[in-house]
């Protein structure tokens, strides 16, 4: 089983953040009775799949993102690996606050656990 299919089981997931099923499924796109049938075992389409993990679970605000910002990571992943990692677990480090508690997701993390970059020296 790949992780990706253990993480998801939308009921649960829509449980853990408090949400009714129409709050839920309407930040993905999903009407409340086809997220119903979701929670009861019938095949979620990849799309919406991929959706919840990146709105529910990553909590991504999807009307924040543009295309230009995939093809910076993507530039900086390529020509910068250490530096994108050590960006990445600095970002992981700032907790946003209100944000909803992931960790119970056990979604796995494909970083390297890396020393956290100094500060850089500050000027006065």
């Amino acid at each position: 089983m790949k992780i990706f299919d253990r993480v998801l089981n939308p009921r649960e997931i829509r449980r853990r953040l408090g949400l009714n099923q129409e709050q839920f499924w309407t930040q993905i796109g999903v009407t409340q009775s086809g997220g119903s049938r979701y929670e009861s075992g019938r095949d979620m389409p990849k799309p919406v799949r991929e959706l919840l993990r990146l709105v529910h679970v990553e909590q991504v605000d999807l009307s924040q993102v543009k295309r230009v910002d995939f093809e910076i990571i993507s530039y900086l992943k390529e020509t910068h690996p250490d530096l994108y990692r050590n960006l990445r677990r600095a970002a992981r480090g700032r907790a946003r606050p209100g944000a909803a508690d992931t960790s119970a997701f056990d979604v796995g993390d494909d970083l390297i656990d890396l020393p956290a970059p100094a500060e850089p020296p500050r000027t006065t």
